[in-house]
């Protein structure tokens, strides 16, 4: 399978990035460029979305990019920072980019900017290779 096939057999079994509205845009090796629409349901008590969305949009970034070559890898450590609020109407994009890769670790950056190409939060995860195949899980 190319890494875009691996990203999409990966969300055609994810409910949750699914919910979220989640869009393959651009997938290649250890890369991969998200999209995905606010939705009133992820809109929080300040009228803005919740950060847990935030985050894990990222997540899933990070599992598309670490996941598309079939050498499944798993969340070790992820920071996040916020820094322009999310609205409901808002388009967003996660842009996850490999920066370090061992033979048993990873570090990905992702950028989450709007459709105005603001930058709204910054993550960095790590991820742990656990010498399994994911078309095998």
């Amino acid at each position: 399978m190319t890494p875009h096939e691996l990203a999409q057999y990966m969300l055609n079994q994810d409910a949750f990035s699914k919910w979220m509205g989640i869009k393959l845009i651009e997938v290649r090796e250890k890369y991969c460029l998200i999209e995905m629409p606010v939705k009133q349901e992820m809109i929080n008590g300040l009228k803005t979305v919740h950060g847990g969305i935030t985050f894990s949009f990222a997540d899933s970034a990070l599992a598309f990019s670490s996941n598309n070559t079939n050498e499944a890898s798993v969340a070790l450590n992820c920071t996040i920072n916020f820094t322009k609020a999310v609205k409901m109407g808002d388009i967003l994009r996660a842009e996850s980019v490999l920066i370090s890769d061992t033979r048993k670790t990873g570090i990905y950056d992702i950028k989450i900017t709007n459709q105005k190409q603001e930058l709204v939060a910054a993550f960095r995860g790590t991820v742990y290779k656990i010498d399994k195949k994911v078309t095998d899980l």
